[in-house]
């Protein structure tokens, strides 16, 4: 007598193997990250329902000596607008559906927020005051030994301060340069309106931009009148809380 036995294999994929790895600075100030991109990418993941994990570090060691950078599969990529990207073709496109216009004017927004209102908030943290600068020392280095700190410190903030000249921003006044990030503050503002999300009803990764500029400027112990400015705004707070209390239920932000 004969008997075919069928064998039952489970099935497995390669993403029960390989979660996507989220390399980027540890958690403090009670907010997602210190990092505006890196609180942009991870608010991205969120929003898109991307499977991840984090792993903190520091920029020395992703491949572009920045934060944040992935490492998904075999795949290892810096810069979150070409993370987004590659999210957007291998997973889930947030942006699907929105129209030429739609898409064109996200680009312009997100320029607005990464390379404008960015560095006003740069200038805020490494160059205003001496409160600001050992709040985001300590939030920066405050991982490494002591001596380390200082010295680590003392070799990145006028790198940091250069690069704020470089952009140009840091060649104004204190006063023109908050004027400038006010600016901002308002066009957002205008642009968000009375809508939940910046394009209408649902999330896009302007919003996930957004997100990671303002709570970085709102909800970190860095004072400067663009902070201030921007508390005034009730449609931008409540954008903030909106996304906190949406997309990060696990993390107790203030």
């Amino acid at each position: 007598m004969t008997f075919n036995m069928q064998v039952m294999r489970p099935t497995f994929y390669l993403e029960d193997y390989f979660m996507l790895v989220l390399y980027q600075f540890k958690r403090t100030w009670g907010i997602p990250n210190l990092s505006h991109f890196c609180c942009k990418l991870e608010t991205y993941l969120r929003m898109a329902g991307i499977k991840y994990e984090i792993e903190p570090t520091l920029p020395m060691s992703g491949p572009k000596r920045k934060l944040p950078y992935i490492k998904d599969g075999d795949t290892i990529l810096g810069d979150s607008g070409f993370i987004v990207l590659y999210l957007k073709k291998k997973y889930h496109d947030l942006d699907k559906g929105l129209s030429e216009a739609e898409l064109a004017l996200s680009l312009a927004m997100q320029r607005l927020l990464e390379e404008h209102l960015f560095w006003a908030t740069m200038y805020s943290r490494w160059q205003y005051t001496d409160e600001n600068w050992h709040a985001n020392k300590q939030a920066i280095f405050g991982v490494l030994p002591p001596v380390i700190r200082d010295i680590a410190a003392m070799y990145y903030r006028p790198k940091i301060q250069q690069q704020i000249y470089g952009h140009g921003i840091g060649r104004h006044t204190a006063e023109e340069i908050f004027a400038l990030g006010n600016q901002d503050i308002d066009a957002l503002s205008a642009c968000l309106g009375d809508k939940k999300y910046f394009l209408g009803d649902r999330p896009t990764t302007l919003d996930a931009s957004a997100f990671g500029i303002l709570i970085n400027t709102f909800g970190c112990p860095i004072e400067s009148p663009v902070k201030e400015h921007g508390l005034s705004k009730r449609n931008l707070v409540s954008f903030v809380n909106r996304i906190k209390t949406d997309y990060y239920q696990d993390l107790q932000v203030a």
